[in-house]
């Protein structure tokens, strides 16, 4: 069942899903729309020579360069960037969130892959944002950017989240794959 902006006003009022900081206008009637914070994770250029290896911590950290306190992000056309939101969640443990792009800014070119957000999850949003324009975009923070749709888990989920990226605050580069 997909949460209404009532069911989702009754939950923050009662400190059951916490948003942090938290404005009443960004509740929109069936989810929350999350704002750009100030940093950005860009791949760094490695030459044509260079192979990611997603299980190597090392070789991860290297390729990527995080800029905070940013006035403006510009993404270059068919660049991949990693964003993070400026609002920081704490889920119940009956509650899964999938956040999407808004639909606005992918009319403008930009798209970004499906993120669960596990029951019981607590942090930052990091968003994997894709430019597929020929031309730079130029995003501010606090701009609403993500918009997350809460639905209610038929019971309460027995391991709540405590994977790598809990209590993340924000952009996390990806961690290795073990497994």
């Amino acid at each position: 069942m997909i949460l209404s902006d009532f069911d989702l006003m009754n939950m923050i009022k009662s400190k059951r899903l916490i948003i942090d900081p938290f404005a009443e206008t960004i509740v929109r009637e069936n989810g929350v729309d999350f704002r750009l914070a100030d940093e950005v994770g860009r791949h760094k250029e490695m030459g044509e020579e260079f192979v990611m290896e997603p299980n190597e911590k090392d070789v991860i950290e290297s390729a990527y360069s995080v800029e905070k306190g940013v006035k403006e992000i510009i993404v270059k056309g068919k660049e991949q960037v990693l964003l993070s939101t400026n609002e920081f969640i704490s889920m119940p443990d009956d509650v899964v969130g999938f956040v999407e792009l808004r639909s606005t800014w992918a009319r403008h070119g930009l798209s970004m892959p499906p993120t669960i957000i596990d029951a019981g999850f607590k942090g930052t949003i990091t968003l994997e944002v894709i430019n597929n324009a020929p031309y730079k975009i130029r995003l501010r923070p606090m701009v609403r950017f993500a918009h997350i749709v809460f639905v209610k888990a038929t019971s309460r989920v027995e391991n709540a989240y405590q994977g790598g990226y809990n209590s993340q605050r924000g952009v996390r580069l990806p961690k290795p794959i073990t497994d």
